[in-house]
């Protein structure tokens, strides 16, 4: 009996894994793309929601440029954790999409900067080591997968 519970605990264990895998493709299939997306921070302790062009990695961050003087900026270095809905890009169109929990920081390495570099942003900056120019980092550390017609999402939680 007890070799047979410990291959169903392992068992369990492998299916949560590959679940939790899954997930995790289907997540970053979501959050790569460029899109239009939202950002909620903290300001003087209420929200403060505002849209963002960002673009995700497969390690499931998110990144977006802005002003090294916008107030996201300064709301993030007074208080790093975010929120960010995305996914949804046509509303008649009901995609699956990301509610995102996560610490941010602001970036002017030259790194980031040029590795996130493409030319949508020479309308705002111009060029990557412009000193106004810098890239939010938003490292997730909960993101929940909704679904039209699903009453609960699926939850990712970084290890």
């Amino acid at each position: 009996a007890d070799c047979l519970s410990s291959g169903m605990i392992t068992s369990n264990r492998t299916k949560r894994r590959q679940a939790m895998s899954t997930l995790k493709e289907q997540i970053a299939t979501i959050i790569t793309p460029l899109q239009l997306s939202s950002l909620a921070t903290i300001a003087g302790g209420k929200p403060w929601v505002r849209y963002v062009m960002t673009v995700g990695g497969d390690d499931l961050n998110v990144r977006f440029a802005t002003y090294a003087g916008s107030r996201k900026v300064a709301q993030i270095a007074a208080n790093p954790e975010v929120h960010v809905t995305l996914g949804v890009n046509d509303p008649a169109n009901m995609t699956p999409y990301l509610q995102i929990q996560g610490r941010a920081r602001f970036s002017t390495e030259a790194a980031e900067r040029h590795g996130f570099w493409s030319e949508m942003l020479a309308n705002y900056f111009s060029g990557p080591d412009d000193p106004n120019y810098g890239v939010v980092i938003v490292t997730p550390y909960r993101i929940e997968l909704a679904q039209a017609g699903v009453p609960e999402p699926e939850v990712w939680t970084a290890k």
